[in-house]
Formats: structure tokens, C-alpha cells, sequence
């Protein structure tokens, strides 16, 4: 396992469409260790495949309740709205207040292929929502609310 180098949202890649996972291999399963790692020293609570160059539909997440992997996923319903304070590992040290589902209903794959569905609120629900958004090329500026001075942040 290694740390990868997370890409900032200056880069191109993090603008980009990302493709489905067909392979369910080695190389996979690399590419989550390697994330799960990245994301540990990063201190973060999700990480999407194309803030570490890959451009494939994958994100990890971990708010608290240990690390979910998120293959190919797909938000099939969301309910409620929450006002959030959000940050993200390609844009450090800026954060903003924005507007997000209460609760995700999201479908995915995990390393093996197989199919799960799974309710996340709160915290889960935003993180969700800001790594599947990852997947689509659409970064967390673009939706921010205002974005807040380092006075507001203390």
C-alpha cells in the first residue's frame, strides 16, 4: 500500500467525467488501499479516484463508522436538505457553507463487484454527495453557498 498525491482543483482531470469500473482485479483493489492510505494521512473523511489522477467511478469514505467503498455508485434518492460547512482535500485550507441532501439513498459496488444498497443522514449523506459529485467533474466551489474567512473558520 502507498499514499498517493492528491491532485488540486486547479488541475483538469479534476473537471472530467470519470469512466465506469468494468474490472473488478488487482489493480482495483490497489487503487482502494492505495486511497484508503492517502486519505488516512490526508485526515479526510472521503476521497474520489480523480483527485488521485484516476479517472473511474470510485470513492472511499470514512465519517467515523470505518471506511466504505464506493464502486461505480449511483444516488438513487435523496430527501431533506442540510446547510454544511465543507471543505476538500483538492482545495485545502478553503471551506464554504453549502446546501446538501439530509439523507442519501446510494447503490453501488463494492471491490468484488457485488451490489449494496445502503441509507446514509447527516455527515455520511454530505460526504457522499461531495465524492459522487467528484465523479462528475463538479467540484464543491461550484456549489458553495459563500465560501468563509479564516476568521469564521475559528
Amino acid at each position: 500500500m502507498a499514499t498517493r498525491t492528491i491532485l488540486t482543483d486547479k488541475d483538469p482531470i479534476l473537471h472530467k467525467i470519470c469512466k465506469p469500473v468494468e474490472k473488478f482485479d488487482e489493480r482495483l483493489w490497489q487503487l482502494l488501499d492505495d486511497m484508503a492510505d492517502t486519505l488516512k494521512k490526508a485526515d479526510g473523511v472521503g476521497l474520489a479516484a480523480p483527485q488521485v489522477g484516476v479517472l473511474r467511478r470510485v470513492f472511499i469514505m470514512d465519517v467515523g463508522d470505518g471506511l466504505r467503498e464506493c464502486i461505480n455508485p449511483t444516488i438513487l434518492e435523496e430527501r431533506g436538505v442540510q446547510e454544511c460547512t465543507e471543505g476538500c482535500l483538492s482545495s485545502p485550507g478553503e471551506y464554504g457553507t453549502i446546501k446538501r441532501p439530509a439523507t442519501v439513498k446510494l447503490q453501488a459496488q463494492n471491490r468484488h463487484g457485488k451490489f449494496f444498497i445502503v441509507t446514509l443522514d447527516g455527515l455520511a449523506a454530505q460526504c457522499a454527495s461531495h465524492e459522487n459529485d467528484h465523479l462528475d467533474g463538479i467540484l464543491f466551489k461550484s456549489k458553495v453557498e459563500r465560501m468563509l474567512t479564516p476568521d469564521e473558520l475559528r
